[in-house]
C-alpha cells in the first residue's frame, strides 16, 4: 500500500520487527505534537511585547486546550494502553510508551504554566492595579465583605458531604471545582469520619471582583472563590475543627459512544450519553500543591488513578475561569486595539446581496472582513418572498445564534427549510440538540447526516425564484457558522451563484437527506469520496512534473497534517524535487528537512492574535495553479470519516487574493511564525530587518480602527 511504497522509496526493510523503527523515522507522534502546539500558545503568554490582559487570555487558552487534550487524547491512550497494549500507533509507538512520554511533557507544561502565572503574570498585573488578593492580604473591610458574600451567595447553595457508610464518596462532575476537607471531632450525631467533600456549584463564578469601596486603592481587586471557601469552610461544620481544606478537580473521559446496532433515534441516544459524560472514567487529578500526601492517596483511590496522573498546582485548579477577567477590567491599554471588520467593495454601497452575488463571486476573509454578509444572506432569505428554499449544515454555531433564529423564522414563514445538524460535534452536542428541537418545532426539516460520518462541511444554499426560474445562491466556508468565532478565527467564505458549484452543493444535500449512490460532482471535491484521491493525485502530478524537469510546487495551509498516505506521498514528491511549503497551525506528523527524505519540505506554524483556521491547498500544476479552499484538514478522520467539502477558486482575482493572503504572506511572516524541526520541535522565527506580520498587515489593509 502507500505506506509500504513510501518506506521502500527510502530503502527501508519490511520485517515486522523493524516496523516500529521505520514508522518512528517517518512519522511524528500526534499527542506530542499537540503538546508542542500548546507550548507555542504558552509563548504568547510569555511575550512581554503583547498586551498584558491578552497574555492572560493565552494562558487560559492553554488550560482549555489541555482540558480537551486529557478528555479525548489522553483518555484514548489510557483506554488503549489497558485494553490493547500491543497496538502499534501510526508513529510506531505503543499506547503505553506514548502515554508515558505525554505525561512527562504535560507535567512540564503545567509547571511552566503556573510558574508564568505566579512569578510573572500576577506581579505584572498587580503593578497595573489588577490584584488577586490572597487571604493573608485581606484588610478588615475586605474580610467583612467576603464574609457577607459567603453567607449571602455561597452558604445557601453549598452541600457539604461528610463521608461515612451512609454517605459514600460523591459522584464528582467532570472538571468541577471541589474541596476535600479534613475534620477533627464529632458532629451532632456522634459521627467522626474525618473527611468531607464540598462541591462548588458551577453557577458560582470562580473569580469575584470586590466593590470599589473595599479595593484599598487598587482599581480592580479580585478574590478567588476557593479563597473565600477556604476562609469560611468551618461554617459548614459547626462544632468540629477543620484541619485542612484542599481544592481538587478531576478530568474524565468525555468521548461519546453510540452503538449503531442499538440505535433507533440518534438524538435520543445521544441525550442519554451526554448524561454519562460528566461521570466518565477519570484521567487526571488536579490538586493544590499544599495537599498532604495522605489526602492525595485518598483521592487517587477514589478515582482509580496513579501517582503520575496527579498535577499539583500553585494557584486555582482551573485557569480557564480567569478568561472572564479581561472583560471585567476596563483597561484598553492592556488589550489588543479593537477593530471593525470591513466589507467587500461590492457590498459597501448597500447593494442587494443577491444582486451582488449574481454579478460576481464574493470572497470573505474573516475576521478582517465582516461575517455580517453571511448573516444577511440568511436573514434576507428568511423574509424574501422570492426565496422558496434554504438548506444549511450546522456543526458549531453556539447556544445563541442569529443564524439559527433566521432559519426558524424562515421555517415559520412557510419556506422549505432543510438543516443538517451534526449532533456529534464534540462538546457542542447539547447546543445542537437544542437547535434541532427548535428547528423541528418551527417546521424545518432536520436531519442528522449519515451515522458513522460527521457532517463537517460548511454549506449554505438559498433558492430564489427569479424571472420565472429557480436560481441557487451558495456560501461555502472553511470555518463554522458561528458569528463569535468569526471574530477570532481566520477563515475564508465564498459566496457564488456558479451553477456547477450550486449543483454540486445540492447533490451533497441530497446525499445527506436521502438515500442512494454518490453522484459525480462537477467542481467540488468531497470526503469521504473524492477529496483524498484528489490530493494524492495532485501530489503525484507535481512529482511527475519534477521528475520531468518542470517547475513543481505545493503550498498547503491547514490546522493539522496526520494522514500517513498523504505524508508518504509528500516525501516522495520531495525526493523528486518538488518544493513543498506547509503552513500548519497545530499538529504535524511529517518530519521536514530530513536529508534524503524531506529536504524540500518546510513546515511553519503561525500563532498570533487570531486562531489561524482556513484550509487552503495550492498545486502549481505546470502553471495552471490549482487552488482550493476546504473544510477539511489532511487527517484520516477528515478524509475518510467525515463529510467535507472542498471548492476550487476559479475567479482569477480571487485566486490571486487567496494565494497572497493565505499563502505568500504567511510564508514571509517573521513575527508570529514558528519553524518546525525534524525532531518535531519548533523554533520561533526572528525578524532580521523589517518585521512582517501577516495578521497585523491584513488588519491594516482591511479594517478601520475604532
Amino acid at each position: 500500500m502507500a505506506g509500504n511504497s513510501a518506506l521502500a522509496c527510502k530503502g527501508a526493510p519490511h520485517p515486522k520487527e523493524n516496523q516500529m523503527t521505520q514508522a518512528q523515522e517517518l512519522l511524528l507522534n500526534r499527542e506530542m505534537g499537540l503538546i508542542e502546539f500548546n507550548r507555542r500558545v504558552m509563548a504568547q503568554g510569555e511575550d512581554s511585547s503583547l498586551p498584558l490582559l491578552e497574555r492572560l487570555k493565552f494562558l487560559c487558552i492553554v488550560s482549555s486546550n489541555l482540558d480537551e487534550f486529557f478528555e479525548v487524547r489522553v483518555a484514548w491512550l489510557k483506554d488503549n494502553a489497558q485494553h490493547n497494549p500491543g497496538r502499534i500507533l501510526a508513529d510506531g509507538n505503543t499506547p503505553g510508551s506514548t502515554l508515558g512520554n505525554v505525561t512527562t511533557a504535560a507535567h512540564d507544561l503545567v509547571a511552566q504554566q503556573y510558574a508564568l502565572l505566579t512569578d510573572t503574570m500576577l506581579p505584572a498585573l498587580r503593578e497595573e492595579g489588577i490584584v488577586f488578593l490572597r487571604r493573608r492580604e485581606w484588610s478588615l473591610a475586605q474580610q467583612e465583605w467576603v464574609k457577607a458574600f459567603f453567607f449571602r451567595e455561597l452558604m445557601p447553595i453549598l452541600t457539604p458531604i461528610g463521608l461515612d457508610p451512609a454517605h459514600p464518596f460523591p459522584k464528582v462532575l467532570n472538571k468541577s471545582l471541589n474541596f476535600a476537607v479534613e475534620l477533627e471531632g464529632r458532629d451532632a450525631f456522634g459521627r467522626a469520619s474525618g473527611i468531607a467533600i464540598v462541591q462548588a456549584p458551577r453557577i458560582l463564578p470562580r473569580v469575584i471582583q470586590l466593590p470599589p469601596e473595599v479595593c484599598d486603592g487598587n482599581r480592580h481587586s479580585f478574590v478567588f472563590l476557593s479563597s473565600i471557601l477556604h476562609a469560611h469552610v468551618h461554617e459548614l461544620f459547626l462544632g468540629m475543627t477543620v484541619k485542612g481544606c484542599y481544592q481538587f478537580r478531576v478530568t474524565r473521559n468525555s468521548e461519546l459512544t453510540v452503538e449503531e446496532e442499538d440505535l433507533k433515534n440518534l438524538r435520543t441516544a445521544l441525550q442519554g450519553e451526554l448524561r454519562h459524560r460528566q461521570f466518565g472514567q477519570a484521567v487526571r487529578l488536579e490538586i493544590a500543591d499544599t495537599c498532604p500526601r495522605h489526602m492525595e492517596d485518598f483521592l487517587l483511590t477514589q478515582f482509580n488513578l496513579q501517582r503520575e496522573d496527579v498535577y499539583r498546582v500553585n494557584g486555582p485548579v482551573n485557569l480557564v475561569r480567569l478568561m472572564q477577567v479581561p472583560d471585567l477590567v476596563d483597561r484598553p491599554d492592556l488589550k489588543f486595539t479593537p477593530f471593525l471588520p470591513s466589507l467587500p467593495p461590492v457590498l459597501q454601497q448597500k447593494a442587494n446581496l443577491f444582486e451582488a452575488i449574481s454579478k460576481q463571486d464574493i470572497l470573505l476573509h474573516h475576521p478582517y472582513q465582516s461575517f455580517q454578509p453571511v448573516i444577511d444572506m440568511l436573514n434576507l432569505a428568511a423574509f424574501d418572498p422570492q426565496v422558496v428554499a434554504i438548506k444549511m449544515t450546522v456543526y458549531r454555531t453556539g447556544t445563541d445564534s442569529v443564524l439559527m433564529d433566521s432559519l426558524i423564522a424562515a421555517a415559520r414563514s412557510g419556506k422549505q427549510v432543510t438543516v443538517v445538524v451534526e449532533l456529534m460535534a464534540r462538546f457542542d452536542e447539547e447546543a445542537n440538540i437544542g437547535w434541532a428541537s427548535r428547528l423541528e418545532d418551527a417546521g424545518a426539516h432536520v436531519v442528522y447526516g449519515v451515522f458513522g460520518y460527521k457532517v463537517h462541511a460548511k454549506m449554505l444554499m438559498v433558492v430564489r425564484r427569479e424571472d420565472g426560474a429557480l436560481k441557487r445562491y451558495v456560501h461555502l466556508g472553511t470555518g463554522n457558522y458561528h458569528p463569535r468565532t468569526a471574530r477570532m478565527y481566520t477563515d475564508f467564505g465564498l459566496m457564488t451563484c456558479n451553477e456547477d458549484v450550486a449543483s454540486d452543493v445540492n447533490d451533497i444535500f441530497v446525499q445527506l437527506t436521502g438515500l442512494g449512490r454518490a453522484s459525480k460532482l462537477k467542481l467540488l471535491l468531497q470526503s469521504p469520496f473524492t477529496l483524498h484521491s484528489m490530493v494524492m493525485q495532485a501530489i503525484a502530478t507535481e512529482t511527475e512534473h519534477a521528475k520531468a524537469g518542470r517547475p513543481a510546487r505545493i503550498i498547503a495551509k491547514m490546522n493539522a497534517l496526520l494522514e500517513p498516505q498523504v505524508i508518504h506521498a509528500l516525501y516522495r514528491a520531495s525526493q523528486a524535487g518538488v518544493k513543498i511549503q506547509l503552513i500548519i497551525r497545530g499538529v504535524c506528523a511529517l518530519r521536514p528537512g530530513v536529508p534524503g527524505l524531506s529536504d524540500n519540505i518546510s513546515v511553519r506554524s503561525i500563532v498570533g492574535r487570531f486562531l489561524e483556521h482556513p484550509r487552503v491547498f495550492y498545486f502549481y500544476n505546470d502553471k495552471a495553479e490549482n487552488l482550493y479552499i476546504a473544510s477539511a484538514d489532511w487527517m484520516g478522520r477528515n478524509f475518510f470519516r467525515r463529510i467535507e467539502s472542498c471548492v476550487p477558486i476559479l475567479d482569477p482575482a480571487l485566486k490571486r487574493r487567496v494565494i497572497k493572503e493565505a499563502l505568500r504572506m504567511n510564508l514571509v511572516d517573521n513575527f508570529n511564525a514558528w519553524e518546525m524541526q525534524a525532531d518535531g520541535s519548533y523554533r520561533k522565527k526572528t525578524a532580521r530587518g523589517k518585521v512582517h506580520s501577516v495578521q497585523q498587515t491584513l488588519l491594516a489593509d482591511y479594517t478601520r480602527q475604532i
